[in-house]
């Protein structure tokens, strides 16, 4: 029959619903056969017990009886369910009214009434001899420890009575949804075993292996040791408790979020509006500087032209008084020739001679007077060309000082070096006084611009950070949300990256192993999980370096070492799978935590494979529980 082959794995309170429909689809659609006669039917669940033929009453009332008792496996109670409102709702035509009247509406397990000790407490009695040497507690803890590391305990104590004696152990689980789920499997294998709080009340229990149960309120009531220690670490609550204390932490940060969001916005703006100030602001900066360059090289022009000119005139007096000597020089040998040829009246000689040394007095005054003149032009000209040296330095260096300034601060020095400038240049007394006014009134209001927008900025920066920081919060306490409300059906949750995939690895050890002999096979599974356990804690160890850095189109890449020992001694025991669920594991965890060596929460987008941004995961969790808000949480 279709439903015996889905009995192999069991089902949650939660999935009654589900489940209950599918069967009653099964039953409308006759793939599960109920009548067997006008007046005989018979129940499809339970073809094997002893009574077998009913009619439609009898039949209503087996169906109803079993579907509201909670003592029931889940999948037993849902599928009676679906059989009573088969026969209420399409064999109704054949039943009396008063049959109605007797049917057991189903009513789901109120689990968020009931109280638990958290964070999730598991209790374990009639501890064997060799964990109560109270001698060696902490030896004995961390043996416990590793006999329940399936269950993934956080922390195992045990107590100590009043007469030093060692009989009972807490045992500590994770504080989310996956502590809790822990817990419950725990429970249920000393169910199973037949080692349950129950079991310990009876008078003729058994005495030789350990009981154990999930910690609630009545636990945490008692009298003792126990109920001191777990009034002492934990509090009472309910699962309804921890579901309202998540959405409204998730309502919380989502409200926080949007308005650090909105004030990123307004920060945003205001920034885009100082960039466009400065952005003018650089803009004059550019004009201004390229004026000051062009009344420089105006200057400049107008001072080689004044030395080209004395220059000249300095070469132009030079060569005539160069021409007046030697007209007195030719003069004088003249003379001279004519006293010697002719008889002439040595006075008017005298006298000319005496002139001649007059005129040659004052040619050699003239040429003294020149020679002065042409070492003042010299110095004057030396000197102004140190002036400008002195200038085109300072410009120089100003220019240097902009370049290591940012914004605001290259505009401020090159109107100081406008000044500077104008100092030593040399213009007219009046211009020059008023323009060196209006550079200064120009660089006192820049000045303070900069220190406006100087603080501005620091104000901009530490905001931003600070904005950073809660958004990064934020995030973290998004995923310890999620982390609390994992579901299997979830697109985005949080995935713990560099964690061995244990569905997948059990298989493949299983696969390895080929066919084993059915009595052996919970053996195997035992051993198996064991092994994963023990590659989870390899995996983790900062000794083992299993990988090498590799080039890839230009940039270096670190990957598994293929021809890594253990890695080869892992393949040949259990397998190339196996070997590639660790090998993915090692990578994530050097990705995401190289240092730590531990698994790390991450948002994941689980229907396309990837991770989630924040904004995303926001947005999906909202959805969700705005469509959750109107929805009944049973089926009536």
């Amino acid at each position: 029959m279709e439903h015996t082959s889905e009995e192999e794995s069991e089902i949650s309170d939660s999935e009654i619903d589900e489940y209950k429909d599918k069967i009653y689809a099964q039953l409308r659609s006759q793939k599960l056969k109920v009548r067997y006669g006008e007046k005989i039917f018979r129940c499809p669940f339970c073809l094997g017990k002893k009574k077998q033929d009913y009619n439609v009453k009898d039949l209503l009332q087996h169906a109803s009886g079993i579907g509201a008792a909670l003592k029931r496996k889940p999948r037993v109670r849902a599928a009676h369910l679906a059989l009573a409102e088969y026969v209420k709702n399409d064999l109704g035509s054949s039943l009396e009214p008063s049959l109605q009247l007797a049917i057991v509406e189903y009513k789901p397990p109120k689990i968020e009434e009931e109280k638990f000790v958290w964070p999730w407490m598991g209790i374990l009695v009639n501890l064997t001899t060799d964990l109560m040497d109270t001698n060696s507690v902490r030896e004995s803890e961390h043996m416990l420890k590793s006999q329940l590391s399936r269950f993934r305990p956080c922390e195992v104590t045990i107590l100590l009575d009043s007469k030093g004696q060692t009989d009972h152990s807490i045992i500590k689980f994770a504080e989310d949804w996956t502590g809790l789920k822990d817990a419950l499997a725990f429970e249920k294998h000393f169910i199973v075993e037949q080692y349950s709080k129950t079991d310990w009340n009876r008078r003729n229990c058994r005495m030789d292996d350990l009981y154990g149960w999930l910690a609630r309120s009545d636990d945490y009531n008692s009298h003792g040791t126990i109920g001191e220690h777990l009034r002492k670490i934990g509090v009472l609550k309910s699962i309804g408790d921890r579901e309202h204390e998540r959405i409204e932490r998730i309502a919380h940060f989502t409200h926080q979020m949007e308005e650090k969001n909105k004030h990123v916005l307004d920060l945003e703006l205001k920034n885009s509006q100082n960039a466009m100030k400065l952005d003018s602001m650089m803009k004059d900066k550019d004009r201004m500087v390229e004026e000051h360059n062009e009344k420089i090289r105006k200057m400049q022009e107008g001072a080689r032209r004044n030395s080209s000119k004395i220059v000249e005139d300095n070469q132009r007096l030079q060569q005539e008084l160069k021409t007046k000597r030697e007209q007195v020089i030719r003069r004088h040998k003249q003379l001279e020739e004519l006293a010697r040829k002719s008889n002439i009246d040595r006075a008017k000689v005298e006298a000319e001679k005496e002139k001649n040394a007059n005129e040659n007095a004052l040619l050699d005054l003239a040429t003294l007077k020149h020679k002065k003149a042409r070492e003042e032009l010299r110095q004057l000209l030396k000197k102004h060309e140190q002036e400008k040296e002195d200038a085109f330095r300072r410009q120089y260096k100003l220019e240097e000082d902009l370049t290591s300034k940012q914004n605001l601060e290259m505009e401020l020095a090159q109107l100081r070096g406008k000044l500077e400038v104008m100092k030593h240049m040399g213009a007219e007394a009046d211009t020059t006084s008023k323009e060196f006014d209006k550079v200064s009134e120009e660089l006192k209001e820049k000045d303070e611009e900069l220190d406006a927008m100087e603080s501005e900025n620091q104000a901009l920066i530490i905001m931003e950070r600070r904005t950073n920081d809660e958004l990064e919060q934020a995030k973290k306490e998004l995923i310890d949300g999620l982390q609390q409300i994992q579901v299997t059906r979830s697109t985005i949750g949080v995935k713990r990256m560099g964690v061995l995939d244990e569905k997948a690895f059990i298989a493949a050890c299983k696969k390895k192993a080929g066919n084993v002999v059915s009595k052996k096979k919970a053996k195997y599974d035992v051993e198996a999980t064991l092994v994963l356990s023990r590659w989870e804690d390899e995996i983790m160890q900062p000794g083992w370096h299993p990988y090498k850095v590799i080039d890839v189109d230009g940039q270096a890449k670190e990957i598994v070492k293929e021809d890594d020992e253990k890695l080869q001694a892992l393949k040949e025991e259990l397998g190339q799978e196996a070997h590639d669920v660790v090998v993915k594991a090692l990578l994530e965890l050097n990705e995401n935590n190289p240092s730590g060596r531990y698994p790390v929460p991450a948002l994941w987008n689980f229907k396309e494979n990837r991770r989630a941004p924040l904004d995303e995961a926001v947005a999906y969790i909202l959805k969700q529980w705005k469509a959750s808000k109107g929805k009944r949480t049973y089926c009536r």
